[in-house]
């Protein structure tokens, strides 16, 4: 376990490049860069990047647990997330207050409301998928992004209606312009204007923050108010150990984070679970059959694999807040640390033939969550984890129970980075096949002997 200490600093071995050939290679493809010192240097790595100076990159299971365990007085959060959210983002919180908030935003993703969520999204796959050219090949990223944004602003508002069709249509760019601009140090975010990167990110949000005012307006002056089961309505009403509410600022700065993790992230993997069953002819054939039989074992099995071999997010920093004995090392207090996801997924110690599809590894369990790690882990594993999952399963269950996907041949689609996240360079391209859907009262009368 990570612990404080007096010891003399024992760093991991690492590259002895300058700075900037080693932020060179870092930013060019962080994914492959991270692979070739890991592969030379071992599962703890010493690097020295820009804006984060001395950094330690983490792929060995056992460290990686003690710095998700250890407690928020010897790491904590680190990065830009919480500056592009706001203050009042899990992202910005700290310690007892990210405690505290965490504790509030738990019961609106419990299971038994997780239920509730899935025939909402089952009517949005179904409305965008009404549209996909049958028989052409086309890149499933676009409506993928489009469903996981209706899905989750129906989920988090409990309605539809001008203010989030708005919403659904500005939300995409200002993910995609806020995450390009996360990569960035502070300095360069400047407000040049409204046709400027960071000013376009900062026009975006003050429209979002009148959006989600007029949005809050309207949900407490509903005279059903106490009885709403969106998760705005269940933030408006909960309360700290004191009695205090969260204010409204920080709720758009919470459901903004929200929106934002809850719908790019979703949407990516997605686009890459299609891109992988596509390339494995005989496992789209046992996923059709298994939907039209109405299991989903499988099913799981591919989100997790899909997780594991092309993480959205390959890595997430921490940062040492005092001098930390990790394992056999010993860190000065504000060494960063990159837990590196994709490292982890990636290595043949933790899983066999890594480099390969094969969801059928996960049939008959869960993953070890010390080892498959695409939602992070201890308190700030996402909280959302368990909405995603249900999305990314009644999104695959609707489409597979729909449609034919035609296997391919062709070559796997590269890694794009969008900044933050990484995505299908060609955006999941498929081709599909529209099935002939039997009418309910049909099939009813199949099922009366034809009467």
């Amino acid at each position: 376990m990570a612990q404080q200490t007096t010891d003399p600093v024992r760093l991991p071995p690492g590259p002895r490049l300058p700075k900037a050939a080693q932020a060179g290679a870092f930013l060019l493809n962080r994914r492959r860069g991270l692979r070739a010192v890991a592969d030379r240097y071992g599962h703890a790595v010493t690097l020295n990047l820009p804006i984060f100076g001395q950094t330690v990159a983490l792929s060995d299971p056992a460290l990686i647990k003690e710095v998700f365990t250890a407690g928020p007085d010897l790491v904590g959060r680190a990065g830009n997330l919480g500056q592009i959210f706001g203050p009042g983002s899990t992202f910005s919180l700290d310690g007892e207050q990210h405690k505290q908030r965490r504790k509030l935003l738990i019961p609106a993703f419990h299971g038994t409301r997780m239920r509730g969520y899935e025939g909402l999204i089952e009517e949005e796959v179904l409305r965008e998928t009404a549209h996909w050219p049958d028989g052409a090949e086309f890149p499933t990223m676009p409506s993928m992004m489009r469903i996981t944004v209706k899905a989750i602003l129906r989920a988090v508002f409990g309605a539809e209606g001008a203010l989030l069709d708005e919403l659904a249509d500005k939300l995409p760019k200002a993910v995609e312009s806020a995450a390009q601009q996360a990569v960035l140090p502070p300095f360069l975010r400047v407000d040049l204007g409204p046709w400027s990167p960071w000013g376009r990110v900062q026009r975006l949000r003050r429209r979002y923050d009148e959006i989600i005012a007029e949005l809050i307006a309207i949900a407490l002056a509903d005279p059903d108010f106490e009885q709403r089961e969106d998760i705005l309505s269940l933030l408006l009403r909960a309360r700290y150990p004191d009695g205090s509410a969260i204010t409204h600022e920080h709720i758009a700065d919470e459901l903004l984070t929200l929106l934002a993790a809850g719908h790019e992230t979703t949407a990516t993997t997605l686009a890459w679970a299609f891109e992988r069953i596509r390339r494995r002819p005989d496992l789209l054939s046992r996923l059709s059959e298994e939907a039209a039989a109405g299991r989903g074992e499988l099913r799981q099995a591919v989100i997790w694999e899909v997780q594991r071999n092309r993480p959205v997010v390959d890595l997430t920093i921490r940062v040492a807040r005092v001098p930390i004995q990790l394992g056999p090392w010993v860190l000065p207090a504000g060494t960063h640390l990159i837990v590196a996801i994709g490292l982890t997924h990636e290595d043949p110690a933790n899983f066999d033939e890594p480099d390969g599809f094969t969801p059928d590894r996960f049939l008959g369990g869960h993953p070890d969550t010390n080892l498959w790690i695409p939602f992070g882990g201890g308190v700030r594993r996402c909280p959302g984890a368990a909405f995603a999952n249900m999305e990314m399963d009644t999104t695959l269950r609707t489409v597979l129970t729909r449609f034919d996907i035609e296997p391919t041949e062709s070559p796997a689609e590269k890694i794009h980075s969008r900044g933050i996240a990484t995505a299908p360079a060609d955006g999941g391209r498929v081709v599909v096949r529209r099935r002939a859907v039997v009418a309910p009262d049909v099939v009813a009368a199949a099922q009366n002997g034809g009467s």
